[in-house]
């Protein structure tokens, strides 16, 4: 892959691997990230495949019922149940192979030995919140949620943020005066009242969330693209190409934007950060994903109304600080690696 890029680009990817705090912190977090993925086959409350008289079933693609395994009613089957357990194991060479973690994000463990919220143990690793939730499937799952947030909201706040840059920079004069003048309004509109009112009316979801975030983070990255192309637009190259016809679209998305991408790529990272903690402000207000969701802005706001269980904050602080910090070290690594002065 390495023969195949550019010369400074080589010297850049050797940049990133010298630093290894930043290099082995990529790894991690995409080796934790993969884990969320698999999310559903990690922790679950119904088992990953299942034998019975001969024939394979797999609950996690199939809802089945008790009759299925010769039980007496039409409803789903509840595999923790020691009668449908019974019935599997029962049958002619019949066995269930379950997740490693019992427990999904929104399974109940009414079988606790002390009132919710539960110290950990055997059952239930890092213990439950205070509906008797497990902790470890719900920081999975979490973690995953705000993750991908992250994710969609720096892809494409940045597309919208270095588009409007670019118009802004390489027009310039009253596009880039009006321009400015919206941003300045825009970035003054009180975010979290904005929020607080459309919670009031609509039900927060994903989506919506995404939607609202979307429509104030894209201006992270405006100033940085607007002034790569305000100074891009009076190279000599830039002046050539435009003397030579070709179209502005072209001009500014093949001589211009290549400059302007190494400062965005730097501050990628950051932005990314930066939408974790938002979705984790957000819920620990309670104006986040909707109740019962996988969050981990409510796994803090747990730790904060149940002092007398430590091991709610701990959790939360644990998953939190690890995700943070190794994004912070990739961000240095990132900004090293695009650095003039060490390439």
């Amino acid at each position: 892959m390495a023969k195949e890029l550019s010369p400074i680009n080589q010297r850049r990817l050797e940049t990133f691997k010298s630093n290894r705090r930043g290099y082995w912190s990529l790894w991690i977090f995409l080796a934790l990230f993969l884990l969320s993925l698999m999310a559903e086959l990690i922790a679950n409350d119904k088992p990953l495949l299942i034998k019975f008289q001969g024939e394979y079933y797999s609950p996690l693609l199939k809802d089945y019922s008790e009759l299925d395994f010769g039980g007496e009613f039409d409803t789903n089957a509840d595999y923790k149940d020691p009668y449908i357990q019974e019935l599997i194991t029962d049958s002619n060479g019949g066995w269930i192979i379950w997740p490693l973690i019992r427990f999904s994000y929104n399974t109940i463990n009414y079988e606790l030995p002390t009132p919710a919220p539960s110290p950990p143990s055997t059952e239930n690793w890092l213990g439950t919140d205070d509906q008797g939730r497990d902790l470890l499937a719900r920081s999975i799952y979490g973690f995953r949620v705000s993750v991908l947030f992250a994710i969609v909201l720096t892809l494409a706040s940045s597309v919208i943020g270095v588009a409007a840059g670019a118009v802004q920079g390489y027009y310039g004069g009253r596009v880039d005066l009006y321009f400015q003048r919206f941003i300045e309004i825009w970035s003054g509109l009180p975010v979290l009242f904005l929020l607080i009112i459309l919670a009031s009316i609509v039900e927060p979801n994903f989506w919506w969330l995404l939607g609202i975030m979307l429509l104030f983070s894209w201006m992270n990255l405006v100033d940085v693209v607007r002034a790569e192309f305000l100074r891009g637009r009076n190279l000599e190259y830039v002046r050539a190409a435009r003397a030579l016809g070709l179209s502005d679209q072209l001009i500014m998305f093949r001589h211009i934007l290549p400059n302007a991408m190494v400062a965005t790529l730097t501050f990628m990272p950051f932005i990314f950060n930066g939408g974790i903690v938002t979705l984790t402000a957000l819920d620990f207000l309670g104006f986040g994903l909707p109740p019962g969701s996988p969050s981990l802005g409510e796994m803090v706001a747990q730790g904060k109304d149940n002092l007398h269980a430590p091991w709610l904050g701990i959790t939360a602080f644990v998953v939190l600080s690890v995700m943070l910090t190794l994004l912070i070290f990739i961000g240095e690594a990132v900004r090293d690696a695009f650095d003039p002065r060490k390439v």
